[in-house]
């Protein structure tokens, strides 16, 4: 939890001294002159844990990121709290192989992808409950105490996880001493939010954790507005000094009123439109269009310490996730072309769509592990072994229908024929069941460092309504070794392979498909502040590496059972470098840079071979700086900016009935703050995209393409207790 330290410190010499001095003009000093001493020997102190160290989630044991032969990026809750991150789209902004916002600002999801694929969402250690085509369920970033990002194939430990990686987020925990804050933002499209947390003891053995937030906001685009309100209890109990248990919950509602994605046409946003350029606030769909959800989560994690050398741990948690969009209207037709002959009629009538989607998953986690620590001679173990299970249920329907006609540049929202168009088609009714044994060992010589994990998964998919059932089981490894310097230089290389499930059957052979595997090979360097002077903190990484995913049906996301061949083959190679620094307490410093390039080299679809994924960008560098000064008059005033580039990224993926490709455009977003701190108060004005850059970050179609998020203004104000 970010703190507020004020420390002030008078040397008896220097009072005694100023005592006689003043005593000689006048007997008294005035309260003006105490406080401006005061102030002036005032050091504020505003983000201690800035630059993180644990690697928990890359290892499932307390084993440094230093030691971690593998790409890790943490956002932790001072970065989210500095740079007045509202969601994880945007707190991967200033990391590096990590893509966020690719379809605009989104009111409901996180759209987020890791060196070219879309990560697995897991909620303290555990598989969050996401629906069948989206891996992400949007609850709320105020919710966590950080954002963690495992880059490359994590099956080792997790099992079914795509090859670019998964993160994290871990919740906020209950502390032994009383602190939280309220906070109050208000900011661009109307954006109101009150937020709160709370910690403290109950008794000497008891402490719990308390964190609210609701939300009211409005959107970039026209007739968008939303709802938010989210509760997170915490409760530990220290039952022994060697036993405890952490109950942790959530609950999550959402309201979102319009069409918050607003899928435009090609012809006035990436290419020219003889009728004008369309304005980023336009919306085609309708003020009728509803999305509702509502999450909730229960559950535990237990640990005891049977000695000093071993240790038990047991997670789980009961989730239930239901998302509604009776009235889904769009404008996802495009330009009307009644002739068919490649050319829109008058360049301005969209055809509109009317999607309703409906979806339930209820899903049970747990993951069960001992560790235990070894020495013998030099040689140093840490070893976790353990069992995972989960179940899903996973269930939706949805409705499709043509709607109106709209004006691109002059929308009128007319009567619908049919305003809610129900959930007439089954799109999935699947259970699935996994359950993984896994084993890692974690072994020091010296300064010298071998990770080696393996693991074995089962998995049952059922579809419930053909009763049809598919097992598959995988076993997937990962080795790495590194070494670390005296000085906190640390060179490491790495492999790792990943699976994914994949129902059907193979089109040629008939037979039931094999689940899809990845493989890794990275080799960096990381370095931490060892070696520098007290005061320095940094955690930096280097990294190249390569991955290649095979037995792939389609390389294009789609609902399961899939038909095709299994053939297909993507590779990505890709280099990355990212620096998170805090220096004595004033300077903070985040950069990143990312190489990306990746290619389909094997598909059963000849148009797809020798494509980039899409929106995968080649290149994406970031620098944030912030400064704060911490003692005399201006004490706790800080101030700071950075800048993003991404360059454009392929929006889809060819094919025989979309031949054309479009991309994205590139963007240069510039991003400040300027904030005031004191021990109970920071006041922070954050703005992103600081100069409106308006920019295409998508065109999946020549009916689907979106701007990227404009300028938002956010003031905060924060109490701390």
């Amino acid at each position: 939890m970010t703190r507020w330290v004020r420390k002030t410190a008078f040397r008896k010499e220097l009072l005694l001294g100023a005592a006689l001095g003043l005593a000689a003009v006048t007997p008294v000093a005035t309260a003006q002159q105490a406080e401006e001493e005061a102030r002036l020997d005032t050091v504020v102190v505003i983000a201690p844990e800035y630059v993180p160290t644990d690697g928990g989630t890359a290892n499932k044991a307390d084993i440094p990121l230093i030691e971690t032969p593998q790409s890790v990026s943490v956002i932790t809750r001072d970065q989210i709290d500095l740079l007045s991150f509202i969601d994880a789209q945007q707190a991967v902004r200033y990391t590096s192989g990590v893509f966020g916002e690719n379809y605009g600002p989104d009111l409901r999801f996180d759209f987020v992808t890791v060196r070219g694929f879309t990560p697995k969402q897991y909620i303290d250690g555990l598989a969050a409950p996401v629906s069948t085509s989206i891996y992400s369920v949007g609850l709320d970033l105020y919710a966590f105490e950080s954002f963690d990002v495992l880059k490359g194939p994590a099956s080792a430990l997790y099992g079914s996880a795509p090859p670019g990686g998964l993160y994290n987020q871990i919740s906020r925990r209950p502390q032994d001493e009383f602190g939280g804050e309220i906070q109050a933002k208000y900011g661009t499209d109307d954006y109101k939010q009150i937020a709160g947390t709370v910690t403290g003891p109950i008794s000497d053995t008891v402490s719990y954790s308390l964190t609210a937030l609701y939300r009211d906001r409005e959107a970039e685009r026209d007739l968008v507005s939303a709802e938010r309100s989210l509760i997170a209890p915490a409760i530990t109990w220290d039952i022994t000094p060697n036993t405890q248990i952490t109950g942790l919950a959530y609950f999550q509602s959402d309201e979102v009123l319009g069409d918050t994605n607003g899928y435009l046409p090609v012809y006035g946003t990436l290419l020219p439109n003889p009728v004008g350029e369309v304005d980023p606030a336009v919306n085609l769909g309708d003020p009728n269009s509803r999305f509702e959800r509502d999450q909730w989560a229960i559950g535990y994690e237990f640990s005891h310490a049977f000695s000093d050398t071993l240790g038990f741990t047991s997670n789980a948690k009961w989730s239930d996730y239901e998302e509604d969009t009776p009235i889904g209207i769009y404008g996802g037709g495009g330009l009307i072309d009644n002739d068919f002959d490649g050319t829109p009629d008058d360049y301005r009538t969209v055809q509109q769509y009317n999607f309703s989607y409906k979806e339930t998953v209820e899903s049970f986690t747990t993951d069960n592990r001992f560790d235990i620590q070894i020495a013998s001679g030099a040689v140093t173990h840490d070893i976790i072994a353990g069992v995972d299970y989960r179940t899903v249920d996973n269930k939706a329907d949805y409705g499709f229908i043509f709607a109106n006609t709209i004006d691109l540049f002059d929308p009128v929202y007319a009567p619908q024929a049919t305003l809610e168009p129900g959930y007439p088609t089954p799109f999935n009714d699947q259970s699935l069941t996994q359950t993984g044994l896994y084993v890692q060992d974690h072994i020091g010589l010296g300064n010298l460092f071998f990770t080696v994990s393996g693991r074995q998964d089962w998995v049952t998919i059922e579809n419930n309504a053909t009763g049809g059932e598919t097992d598959q089981e995988q076993f997937t490894y990962r080795a790495g070794m590194n070494y670390v310097f005296d000085n906190g230089i640390a060179p490491y290389l790495s492999y790792a392979t990943s699976f994914e499930p994949v129902l059907g059957n193979d089109a040629i052979t008939g037979e039931e498909f094999d689940p899809s595997e990845g493989e890794q090979i990275e080799a960096g360097v990381k370095y931490d502040a060892r070696g520098l002077p007290e005061g320095y903190e940094l955690l930096l990484t280097a990294a190249v590496y390569q991955i290649t995913q095979s037995n792939i049906v389609s390389t294009a996301p789609s609902v399961t059972p899939v038909s095709g061949t299994q053939t297909g083959e993507v590779e990505v190679n890709g280099a990355e470098f990212e620096l998170v620094s805090r220096i004595n307490d004033s300077l903070s410093i985040n950069a990143s840079y990312s190489f990306t390039d990746s290619e389909v080299t094997k598909s059963s679809t000849v148009e797809e071979i020798g494509a980039e994924l899409p929106v995968t960008p080649e290149n994406k560098a970031s620098l944030f700086v912030d400064y704060t000064l911490r003692s005399g008059l201006l004490a706790g005033f800080g101030f700071g900016g950075g800048v993003r580039y991404t360059s454009e990224s392929q929006g889809a993926l060819p094919g025989p009935f979309a031949p054309v490709v479009y991309t994205g455009e590139e963007s240069t977003l510039f991003d400040a703050i300027v904030r005031y701190d004191t021990t109970d108060w920071r006041f922070a004005l954050n703005a992103s995209n600081l100069f409106d850059e308006e920019y295409v970050a998508r065109c999946a179609s020549a009916a689907g393409c979106t701007y990227g998020a404009g300028q938002q203004v956010i003031a905060t104000a924060t109490r701390k207790f």
